[in-house]
């Protein structure tokens, strides 16, 4: 199971996410309660072993812009929000071919539209991206009004299976939204993901991560045994 702690913002958080053994740690560059400066995150990352990866959390739409905060920061993987945009996610394979990963991330619509609908609507976006052949891994994470990540809250998990178990071949489906120790098991036992994100959930407060937290959540999640 692939493990990213998100939202974090300074280094001892970040170290000791990769000392329990995530596999990436994530940094938010739009506007939120955790947001980094490429500056910042470049004095984090440099100090992180090797094997994690470095993943910047972007709403922009602005390749340029984009590419510049990965060379600064020193990013491996960047994580888009703010919509599908295919045309960011061929500027953004033209410009880094296969040094920096990307990760597209679709929204389920919390408490704004019929469950059904929108399984429908995430199945049809995953179709696309597995047909552009640039991006193998999409996050599902939960949409409560405005806010598109680190709501810490659910979406429907029962109305989700059907989407999570039928990811095209060669797209891996990563879960997010409300996740935390006390959930993360049953989460993955329900969708069967390829890996889980987590950002509020294993904070002391906002912005600042609990060591406990973050080694509870991480064992429970590697610990969940999928049939």
């Amino acid at each position: 199971m692939w493990v990213k702690i998100c939202g974090n913002t300074n280094l001892e958080d970040a170290a000791v996410a990769a000392e329990l053994g995530a596999d990436a740690v994530g940094f938010v560059f739009a506007e939120s309660k955790r947001q980094v400066t490429a500056a910042q995150v470049a004095a984090i990352t440099a100090h992180l072993p090797a094997g994690v990866e470095r993943v910047g959390v972007f709403y922009s739409h602005d390749a340029e812009e984009i590419a510049e905060t990965v060379e600064t920061a020193g990013l491996t993987a960047v994580q888009l929000h703010g919509g599908l945009d295919e045309g960011l996610l061929v500027r953004l394979s033209e410009r880094f071919g296969e040094r920096v990963r990307i990760i597209q991330t679709l929204h389920w619509t919390v408490g704004g539209e019929n469950g059904s609908a929108t399984a429908e609507q995430l199945a049809d976006q995953i179709e696309r991206i597995a047909a552009l052949r640039i991006v193998d891994r999409v996050l599902i994470d939960s949409k409560v009004g405005a806010a598109g990540g680190g709501t810490g809250v659910t979406f429907d998990w029962a109305r989700a299976r059907g989407l999570f178990a039928s990811a095209p071949r060669g797209v891996h489906l990563i879960l997010a939204g409300g996740l935390k120790p006390e959930n993360v098991a049953q989460a993955i036992a329900e969708l069967e993901p390829w890996g889980v994100d987590v950002s509020s959930g294993v904070e002391a407060t906002p912005g600042k991560k609990s060591p406990e937290r973050l080694a509870s959540f991480i064992e429970n999640a590697r610990a969940t045994v999928l049939p």
